[in-house]
């Protein structure tokens, strides 16, 4: 698999994130999602200056693969993402949560809906070509 189009974000674990077995509790998995999520939107927008990537967008759909029990521990645990799907008015994050090293561990996999939205005129908008630009850079990884 070709991973070179991927955004790697490496994302820190918190105290307050473990459940009683010392594993990373199911519910904090989203927050690391929107993490790496919105690291690579604000540095996406800045490079491309899509600047409406980085705020107007709302979250249309999670989806969230349990694969292994991720446990506690002071190092950042790997997220990679990418894009799987643009549409007119939508596009897709694809994301792994894993080590790398010592050998590759999945913890999750996940994919998250994104539609922008128009705050000020309140309603959905469709993609713009800057936007589309931006995001196709990040496809098929």
């Amino acid at each position: 698999m070709d991973h070179h189009n991927r955004h790697v974000y490496h994302c820190p674990l918190r105290w307050g994130d473990m459940d009683a077995l010392g594993h990373v509790n199911n519910g904090r998995y989203v927050d690391y999602l929107q993490d790496a999520r919105v690291d690579f939107l604000f540095r996406t927008a800045k490079e491309l200056g899509a600047d409406d990537l980085e705020t107007g967008l709302l979250v249309a759909r999670h989806e969230v693969q349990y694969r292994a029990p991720l446990r506690f521990r002071p190092e950042p645990v790997r997220i990679e993402l990418w894009i799987s799907e643009i549409r007119a008015a939508s596009f897709t994050v694809d994301y792994e949560i894993l080590d790398v090293a010592p050998e590759r561990t999945t913890y999750v996999e996940a994919k998250t809906r994104l539609v922008p939205f128009d705050f000020t005129a309140n309603r959905l908008r469709r993609i713009t070509p800057t936007e589309r630009e931006a995001l196709t850079k990040l496809v098929g990884a």
